[in-house]
């Protein structure tokens, strides 16, 4: 599976990365704001300077895939085609990885059949083919990240080993500082441990307690150097208002108005830049509350909008016949799977499925914080693997001959 996965990644790559090699504005579509701090660290000006030019030390991006980023750059050169090559293969190399835990968690919850079923899915998955090679971002590390946490969850289910403790703090860790948005599921996923254990009458609270140490350990020199930056708390990264007026600024025709950013909009750069960056993003927090305040209907119904994007990719109706995001082919695939992962997870209810909970709570919790800023594509993947993981059970289901065959092999 990894193998065929990361051969047809590849090849797709071959025909896509050189969009990563345009040199309009500043190389800007190499990694955007990432591109741009990675820069700052190859080049001895530290994690800095997200727009372009240099504005001082910044808080807007976490800091695991931006250092993996700086790291190709000083040994591939900055912006260069061996660069793009090399972070690109990373990336696809993530996402074939996800294939093993993708396999090993439908193994563990519906079967090996089942397992069979979901890491091929995955394989062929069209987001994941797509967003590993066309984005350098850290969407497809925190998919991987992501859907191990969901794995070590359910190994932690029956194991109350230090060691096994410790690693799962520390991948909490390692994952917060890729995307901060992946600690919505950290609560759920460890209060479930908590749950089963106590089901069976041991107790595990002294092992999570020691995980809790180490992930505050590996992430408070973070929070720390972020906050001294501001002069204020910053728990991980500073730009939720700022998302926030990305997805409700008076441009409703897409999920995202790009154009209310700083690297878009000459205006607001010369603001953030004038004010810097603390300043700017308090004043853009300010905003967003007194958005909520003032337009709470209409912060309602784009909330609702969002919800319905982030599932079906539908935002205007009808959808049209563009291959975008929004178009009618994207519609039709991103909506597919949805059903499928709902005929799952009926299909896990109905059949007292206990162990597939750490599947479903990533795909409650996660995308929340994007249903009040702005949705993308990109945004709802790092839970795709839990849509496969349902998608793969429900298609079984749909199917009820092959749905037979399928536990009388695993049964006998």
């Amino acid at each position: 599976m990894v193998v065929a996965a990361l051969a047809l990644r590849l090849l797709v790559m071959a025909f896509t990365f050189r969009a990563q090699l345009d040199p309009a504005l500043d190389h800007k579509a190499f990694g955007y704001e990432t591109g741009r701090v990675a820069r700052s660290i190859a080049t001895g000006r530290g994690f800095s300077s997200p727009y372009g030019e240099p504005t001082g030390p910044t808080a807007l991006i976490p800091p695991a895939y931006t250092y993996l980023l700086a790291g190709v750059f000083k040994l591939f050169g900055v912006y260069t085609t061996a660069s793009a090559l090399a972070i690109l293969s990373l990336n696809n190399l993530f996402s074939s990885l996800t294939c093993l835990p993708v396999f090993l968690v439908a193994r563990r919850v519906f079967g090996a059949r089942a397992g069979v079923w979901a890491g091929w899915m995955w394989a062929l998955f069209p987001y994941s083919i797509t967003l590993s090679s066309i984005t350098i971002w850290e969407t497809t590390l925190t998919t991987l990240l992501m859907t191990l946490l969901v794995l070590a969850t359910l190994a932690l289910e029956e194991s109350s080993t230090l060691r096994g403790w410790i690693a799962y703090g520390l991948l909490w860790a390692l994952a917060a500082l890729s995307s901060p948005t992946t600690l919505s599921t950290l609560p759920f996923l460890g209060g479930w441990i908590w749950w089963r254990h106590w089901r069976r009458g041991s107790n595990c609270t002294a092992a999570a307690f020691a995980a809790s140490l180490v992930f505050l350990a590996a992430v408070v020199p973070w929070v720390w150097r972020c906050s001294r930056v501001y002069g204020r708390l910053v728990p991980f990264r500073s730009g939720f208002g700022l998302d926030f007026l990305v997805g409700n600024s008076d441009d409703t025709r897409t999920p995202s108005d790009w154009n209310v950013l700083p690297a878009d909009n000459p205006e607001e750069f010369q603001k953030y830049k004038s004010l810097g960056e603390p300043a700017y993003m308090a004043e853009k927090q300010s905003e967003a509350f007194d958005f909520i305040s003032r337009e709470t209907g209409r912060f309602a119904r784009q909330t609702l909008r969002r919800i319905l994007f982030t599932w079906t990719a539908i935002w205007g109706f009808p959808p049209g016949w563009t291959l975008g995001d929004s178009g009618l082919p994207n519609v039709l695939t991103y909506t597919l799977f949805t059903v499928l992962a709902l005929l799952g997870i009926a299909g896990a209810i109905r059949d007292g499925q206990a162990r597939a909970i750490p599947l479903l709570l990533p795909l409650i919790f996660f995308p929340l914080v994007y249903y009040i800023t702005h949705a993308d594509i990109r945004f709802r993947h790092p839970v795709d693997p839990e849509v496969v993981l349902f998608a793969a059970y429900g298609a079984a289901a749909a199917f009820p001959e092959k749905s037979e065959r399928m536990s009388a092999a695993d049964n006998s």
